[in-house]
């Protein structure tokens, strides 16, 4: 089969890549429908994420219809039109124990460990597999990103009929901030700003019924305190810093955004102590997906128009090379008919 192949760090090429004889048991092969790209694939090729075990076929956002299943599995036939959960805990550790797969001492990830959607067909284990119904393959690729962005509403305490936070700011424009905009919207927050100084991908949030800010600019500094809910999805630092004074008495600050590992910001602890603030963190997703496909279900197809590029594999090589310079790019999918 035709693959997208990390062969080492930094080096990404085409390759063509032998199906196995035999299924293991319990898994599955899927034959890949759509495979979304995320940051997280980059920083695997530069070897800045997980263990970046070389070689590896990216892709953990990923979606297709069963090629063909092992004697063992039951409940799944060829056929079957499914999404992916890409990560493998080890379901020991105490954080599995404790039900916090997503952080895992020893989680492994497909995409990451093993190989994962940028290929023809991906051998998964049919654990992991979430039937999609009759929801287009490129709106199912989406769940992964969207059921990470539910993990982070979950541990920042949203939940639809207990809290949802009436008016939040979303820093970031791209693919994620905007899921996590539309998902806390479907929650039933009132109003949902985000903020970026990219005006191309604010005009677009703002077509998408959302409120837009320009990040840094005076306007937005005047709404000191004026929101309950503020998350990060850019990964700057000195943004993280800047919008926990935007948080209001008893409100919530998530850290989603990936800041490197080696960068600190400045925060007043009293300001923490006096206002009751809750600054919360989130990685990854946890056992999420089937929440993040019923949203897509009920989804007015505003969380699929996310999807900017829809491409051959043949075509996906340069967008794990090159830094994409269209404004317009949002999310880039490989996606097979």
């Amino acid at each position: 089969m035709r693959a997208v192949q990390f062969i080492g760090k930094g080096q990404a090429v085409l390759a063509d890549r032998p199906l196995p004889d035999r299924l293991p048991d319990g898994h599955a092969m899927i034959r890949i429908r759509a495979s979304g790209l995320c940051h997280t694939d980059i920083d695997v090729l530069h070897g800045r994420y997980g263990a970046s075990a070389f070689p590896v076929i990216p892709g953990h956002e990923y979606a297709g219809e069963i090629a063909a299943v092992a004697a063992d599995v039951k409940g799944f036939g060829a056929g079957d039109r499914v999404a992916v959960d890409p990560n493998l805990p080890c379901g020991t550790c105490p954080s599995c124990r404790r039900g916090l797969t997503n952080l895992c001492k020893d989680l492994k990830a497909y995409g990451v460990t093993h190989d994962g959607g940028f290929g023809q067909y991906s051998l998964v284990r049919a654990a992991q597999l979430h039937r999609i119904g009759d929801l287009a393959f490129d709106a199912a690729a989406l769940a992964e990103p969207l059921a990470c962005t539910l993990n982070g509403l979950s541990t920042a305490g949203v939940a639809t009929g207990s809290y949802v936070p009436s008016n939040a700011i979303i820093f970031g424009a791209g693919p994620i901030g905007l899921l996590m905009a539309l998902a806390l919207r479907a929650k039933g927050t009132r109003t949902v700003t985000v903020a970026d100084v990219n005006e191309h991908r604010l005009a677009f949030a703002s077509d998408l019924g959302l409120e837009t800010a320009i990040s840094g600019s005076g306007k937005l500094a005047s709404r000191r305190h004026g929101f309950d809910f503020v998350a990060d999805a850019t990964g700057v630092p000195t943004v993280v810093e800047k919008m926990i004074d935007l948080v209001e008495d008893g409100g919530t600050a998530l850290l989603f955004g990936v800041c490197p590992p080696t960068e600190t910001i400045a925060i007043h602890p009293f300001e923490v102590f006096r206002r009751q603030l809750k600054i919360v963190g989130s990685h990854s997703l946890n056992r999420n997906i089937p929440e993040a496909l019923e949203m897509l279900q009920a989804d007015d197809g505003q969380m699929a128009r996310l999807v900017s590029h829809r491409l051959p594999l043949d075509e996906m090589l340069p967008y794990f090379l090159t830094k994409p310079s269209d404004p317009a790019t949002m999310k880039v999918q490989f996606v097979s008919s």
